[in-house]
Formats: structure tokens, C-alpha cells, sequence
């Protein structure tokens, strides 16, 4: 019962894509989620095409569906640790180990972990608080939402100021009305003159916290008292990837501490697959979801070559085939 083809490590847009194309492709696939999606705090999705202003809980409900409709199976839990193991034989079966924290072990040939990251945001009183409504990330997810709006964006740290101001530039997009907070971020000349030059106001303050009433944000509060009245603020989270399982098993990583896969999601340790933002920080639902369906397809594919000359050994053995 607890032996599969495939075993997705992750029920976000990237996993249960994944695991839809594979239990279409009428392969035993078990999906491992925790239940703690990224985007719990976002009331709804936008720029996934036919369904955008979809909530996201609505989304995974539907992939849920969709997946156990074709056999599927959903285990709710965390997984500790995957392990290869040995292969018997010249021509025998890849097999891994996953182990989940309540102790349970499924045996697969393949793993696709989508665990997605985690976000790492300024710590500034009402910041946390307000992730995912009006403090939010991605202007292409929730720009137009509050276009036309006084916006704020908030620099995240000085080590990310480049970053931030691009940040500031992209969201002068929705609105006329962006300020940049620096938050003690020293910009260069230059910075500050293209800034000026899209009409981007700049408080050099550094910000107390948000004020928020009848919750709903009403401005940024600076160290000095004062309030610059804002009703949405963006800023650009440092992601960390939820990518323990990949790097405890060895797979290669790049310069930047990103596990390193190819177009298909394949990492450097056989039999483990990646999609989605735990390889990806810039995926959104949408694009994750396509990184699952290609990783699956890919899956697929690899499990059929590892299946044929098994079965040519097995027709020259006299065996049976198929």
C-alpha cells in the first residue's frame, strides 16, 4: 500500500500539477502535504488565466479533486527525510525511501519535492500582521488591485537596496502616488535622481511601523512620529527556500544557495525531481504549476526508460512482458 512511482513532496500549484499529468498517465502517485501554503494570507489569485480572483484555497481544493479522481492519493504530513537506496542488479529498479515525522515510510522510484520557500520580511511592527493584504510582495499578483492608490515601498534591508528601488520602479506602474521608504538604506546619487525622475517621493526616515485601523492600513509611521499617509505598501522579501530534503540528500546547488535543476526539474541526485518556488524564486502560481506538469512529464518519461531494457531482459529470459 505504501508503494509508488512517484511520491511529490509538497500540495501547492507546482505538486499537484505534477501529480494530476502523473495519475493521468495512470502511475501510483502519493502527494505529502503539510497543509501550510505560502499564500494562505492572500484572500485571492490573480493572473492565473481562467481563474483569476480565484482564492487560492479554492485552487487547491479543485487540484486535490482532481488528483485522488484519478487515483491519487493525499497524505497529510511532513517528510523528514528521503534516501536512495541500493540498486540489486544491473538492470533493478531505482528505489527511495521517504520518511515521514510520524514515522510512516513510503517506497518510490521517483520524488518531486515543490515545498515551496519562505518569505523573509523586514521585522517592522504591523509587517507580519499584514502579509498578504494590503503589505504585499508582487505588484503583477496584486498591483491592480490597488491601482491608482497611495502606494509605499518599503527597502527591506541595506544589503537589498538596489533590489528594492527596481522594486519601486516596477510598482510606479499601478500608480502615480509611490513613495520609497529607505529605512536606512543609503542610496547612490543615481538611485535617487531616477527615483525623482518617475516622480517617486523619498522618506529617508527610518520607519517605526504601520498604522492600521479598523483594519485597514491608513499610512506608514516614521521613528520621528510622523505618519505618510499609504493605504497599500510593497516590499521585496528575501526568499529562502524550503529545500532541506534536496540538500540533505546532495543534490548540487548554484553560487547562490539555489539547488541547481534543468529545464525539467531534474536535480543532480537520480531519481529527484524540483518545481516550483523551491528552486524557483520567482515562480508564481501560474508558473509554478507549469514547472509541475513539465517536471511530471519528464518523470514519466525516465520511469519508461528505466522500465525498457527490464522488460527486453525479462522477453530474452522467457519471462513475462509488458
Amino acid at each position: 500500500m505504501n508503494e509508488y512511482d512517484v511520491v511529490v513532496v509538497g500540495g501547492g500549484a507546482a505538486g499537484l500539477s505534477a501529480a494530476l499529468v502523473l495519475t493521468r498517465a495512470r502511475r501510483r502517485v502519493a502527494v505529502v502535504d503539510a497543509g501550510q501554503p505560502r499564500n494562505a494570507p492572500a484572500a485571492h489569485m490573480q493572473g492565473f488565466l481562467g481563474s483569476d480572483g480565484l482564492p487560492p484555497t479554492e485552487l487547491l481544493a479543485a487540484g486535490r479533486a482532481e488528483v485522488t479522481g484519478y487515483g491519487g492519493q493525499l497524505v497529510s504530513g511532513t517528510v523528514a527525510t528521503v534516501t536512495s537506496c541500493p540498486r540489486v542488479g544491473r538492470h533493478s529498479r531505482l528505489s527511495l525511501e521517504v520518511v515521514l515525522e510520524d514515522g510512516a515510510v513510503l517506497t518510490t522510484r521517483r520524488v518531486l519535492v515543490t515545498t515551496g520557500l519562505r518569505d523573509d520580511i523586514p521585522d517592522i511592527p504591523g509587517v507580519r500582521e499584514r502579509w498578504g493584504r494590503d503589505l504585499l510582495h508582487c505588484p503583477y499578483c496584486h498591483g491592480y488591485e490597488v491601482r491608482d492608490q497611495p502606494l509605499g515601498v518599503l527597502a527591506g534591508s541595506p544589503t537589498a537596496t538596489e533590489d528594492a528601488v527596481a522594486h519601486a520602479h516596477i510598482v510606479r506602474q499601478w500608480s502615480d502616488d509611490v513613495v520609497f521608504f529607505t529605512h536606512g538604506s543609503a542610496l547612490t546619487a543615481e538611485q535617487r535622481e531616477q527615483l525623482v525622475a518617475r516622480a517617486i517621493g523619498v522618506v529617508d526616515e527610518p520607519v517605526a511601523g504601520l498604522v492600521v485601523e479598523h483594519d485597514r492600513l491608513r499610512g506608514v509611521e516614521l521613528a520621528n512620529g510622523r505618519v505618510v499617509p499609504r493605504t497599500a505598501v510593497f516590499v521585496r522579501p528575501q526568499p529562502v527556500p524550503n529545500d532541506t530534503l534536496l540538500t540533505d540528500l546532495g543534490c548540487e546547488t548554484a553560487q547562490n544557495g539555489w539547488v541547481v535543476v534543468d529545464a525539467t526539474g531534474r536535480t543532480s541526485v537520480a531519481g529527484v525531481w524540483a518545481a516550483g518556488n523551491a528552486v524557483n524564486p520567482r515562480a508564481q502560481v501560474i508558473t509554478a504549476a507549469g514547472e509541475g506538469s513539465a517536471a511530471a512529464i519528464a518523470i514519466n518519461n525516465d520511469l519508461v526508460d528505466e522500465d525498457l531494457p527490464i522488460a527486453v531482459t525479462n522477453l530474452r529470459l522467457g519471462l513475462p512482458v509488458g
